[in-house]
């Protein structure tokens, strides 16, 4: 068998994570990354950073596909971990609006490499998935 050569790249600058850690922060980080991975919380953010301070049912209008349930679960989280505002006025009927919190932009600026990331690679993942599903294909036949 034939050895193949591969290129060794240097990794990307990243900061390095620190050697040790408390367990609270490690929990907090597992907790936090769980919420914002979450579909329907990203979307949120991103629809807020887009359009600034929104009300409920525009908000709903934005993130394509979200329950009003869904929508009502994914704010309050939202609120209760500092990434947005929820104000209510005292009018009839009731008008709610949410807005990012400085916490929340910056939880956005940090996530927006997922979408630099997947606008740069998109072609080739699409092939790789491709390349992948004519291997299954393959297999089951």
């Amino acid at each position: 068998m034939a050895s193949r050569k591969t290129a060794h790249r240097q990794p990307a600058h990243r900061p390095a994570p620190p050697k040790q850690t408390s367990p609270e922060i490690d929990a907090l980080v597992q907790e936090i990354i769980g919420r914002v991975a979450d579909k329907w919380t990203m979307l949120v953010l991103e629809a807020l950073e887009e359009h600034g301070t929104l009300r409920f049912s525009r908000l709903g209008e934005l993130v394509d596909g979200i329950s009003q349930k869904m929508l009502t679960k994914t704010v309050r989280q939202m609120e209760s971990d500092g990434l947005i505002t929820r104000t209510v006025y005292p009018v009839i009927p009731p008008r709610v609006e949410y807005e990012l919190t400085e916490l929340g932009r910056s939880l956005g600026e940090a996530f927006c490499g997922v979408w630099v990331w997947a606008e740069k690679y998109h072609k080739r993942i699409q092939k790789a998935r491709a390349v992948f599903h004519e291997k299954e294909l393959a297999r089951a036949s």
